[in-house]
C-alpha cells in the first residue's frame, strides 16, 4: 500500500491539477491512502474535503520580500512548518511527496530531503515559481504543463485534468450544459471568466460591452468570481454568476472564451478546442503571457494586455471577431491542435518512476 502526500494550493492553478492526480490514484489504486498539503485560506480549504480527501493543514508563511518584522518572524516560523511536515511524513509512513506549487510546497520538500523520501513536482506555469524551483534542485523528477519551462529537470508531461474535463464530450454534453445555465439554444455562447475570485477589468468592460455582443447575435455567460465589483443589469441572454461549480457544463456550452491565461484555464481550453481571447493576470512575474505562447503560435487565440481590455476594443475587434465564422473557425482548430488530455496519466508515470527509484 502507498501512501502519497500531495501538496499544493491557494489558488485554482494549484488545486485543480493536485485534485486531479488525486482522483487518478483513487481510481487506480484501491489500497493506496491520499493525504493533502494545504493552509486554512486557500481553496483546498474547501474544495480538498469536498472531494473526500484528508486536508493537513500548516501555517501559511510566504517568503518575505522586503526586510521588516515580517521577515524576523519567517525563519523561526518556517522551521516549525518543516517539522511539523516531517512529523506527517513519519507517523503517516508517507512513501511519496508530489508538490504543485503554493507556499506549502517548500517546507513540504524540506521535508521530504530530511525524512529521504522521494519528491515529485508538478509546475503548471511556463514561468514557474519561487517554490517549485527550489524544489527542483532536490529532485530529477520534475513534470511541466509547457514544453520550454525554464526548470531543472523538466519533462514534458502536460496538465493534469479534473476527469469531468478530461473526459468531457462537448458537443454531447452542450444540451444539457445550456438547459442548466438556461441559456438559449439557437444562439452561440461566449464564456467570461476571470479566475474563483473574479478580474475587476474583465468583468467592468464586459458588463459595459454586453449590449454590443448581445446586438451580435450572442448570448453570454458570465462567471464573475467572488469578489466581483458588478451587478446584473438584466439584460436578455446576458448571464451573470458570482461563482460556477460546474465548469465542465460551463465549458460544454463555450463556443468561444473570454479570460486570464492562468495555466489550467489555457491548458483546459485547449484540450477542448476552446479558442479564446486571453488577457493575462498584469500583476506577478509575467507568466500568464508565457502561458498563452504556445496556443497563440499555433493561431488559437488572441491575446490583449489588460490595460487595452476596454469597451472600445470588445465593442469594435471583439465583436467583428465573434462575426467572422471562418476566423472564429480557424482558431478553434488551432487551439484543438495544442491541446491534450493525458496530463494526469503522464504525471503518474512520472510519480511511480520516482517511487521504483
Amino acid at each position: 500500500m502507498t501512501t502519497y502526500l500531495l501538496a499544493g494550493g491557494g489558488t485554482a492553478g494549484h488545486v485543480n491539477p493536485l485534485l486531479a492526480v488525486a482522483d487518478r490514484i483513487r481510481a487506480t489504486e484501491t489500497d493506496a491512502t491520499v493525504l493533502v498539503l494545504g493552509t486554512a485560506e486557500g481553496l483546498e480549504a474547501r474544495l480538498v474535503p469536498a472531494r473526500g480527501y484528508e486536508l493537513i493543514v500548516v501555517p501559511r508563511v510566504p517568503f518575505p520580500r522586503r526586510p521588516n518584522r515580517a521577515a524576523l518572524r519567517f525563519l523561526p516560523r518556517f522551521t516549525a512548518a518543516v517539522s511539523a511536515v516531517t512529523e506527517v511524513i513519519r507517523t503517516r509512513r508517507v512513501d511519496v511527496v508530489v508538490g504543485f506549487g503554493g507556499y506549502v510546497s517548500t517546507p513540504a520538500y524540506l521535508a521530504a530531503r530530511r525524512a529521504a523520501v522521494p519528491i515529485v513536482i508538478h509546475e503548471a506555469n511556463a514561468k514557474p515559481g519561487l517554490a517549485n524551483k527550489l524544489g527542483a534542485r532536490l529532485t530529477r523528477h520534475v513534470g511541466v504543463a509547457f514544453a520550454g519551462t525554464p526548470i531543472r529537470h523538466a519533462r514534458v508531461v502536460g496538465m493534469p485534468l479534473r476527469p469531468e474535463i478530461e473526459e468531457l464530450d462537448c458537443s454531447a454534453t452542450r444540451p444539457a450544459a445550456l438547459a442548466f445555465f438556461a441559456l438559449a439554444p439557437d444562439r452561440p455562447v461566449l464564456l467570461v471568466t476571470g479566475g474563483s475570485l473574479g478580474a475587476r477589468r474583465l468583468n467592468a468592460t464586459m458588463v459595459e460591452s454586453a449590449p454590443a455582443i448581445v446586438a451580435a447575435g450572442w448570448q453570454v455567460l458570465h462567471i464573475t468570481g467572488l469578489k466581483a465589483e458588478v451587478v446584473d443589469s438584466g439584460l436578455p441572454h446576458y448571464h451573470l454568476l458570482s461563482y460556477c461549480d460546474r465548469m465542465d457544463l460551463a465549458l460544454a456550452a463555450a463556443d468561444f472564451a473570454v479570460t486570464r491565461a492562468g495555466a489550467a484555464t489555457v491548458s483546459e481550453l485547449c484540450a477542448l478546442g476552446i479558442p479564446a481571447v486571453y488577457v493575462p493576470y498584469p500583476v506577478g512575474n509575467g507568466e500568464q503571457r508565457f502561458n498563452a505562447t504556445p496556443v497563440l503560435v499555433a493561431g488559437g487565440g488572441v491575446l490583449i494586455d489588460d490595460k487595452d481590455f476596454v469597451p472600445a476594443w470588445v465593442q469594435g475587434e471583439l465583436v467583428a471577431l465573434l462575426g467572422d465564422r471562418a476566423r472564429l473557425a480557424a482558431l478553434k482548430r488551432g487551439a484543438a491542435s495544442v491541446g491534450a488530455r493525458d496530463g494526469t496519466a503522464r504525471m503518474l508515470d512520472l510519480i511511480h518512476g520516482a517511487l521504483a527509484s
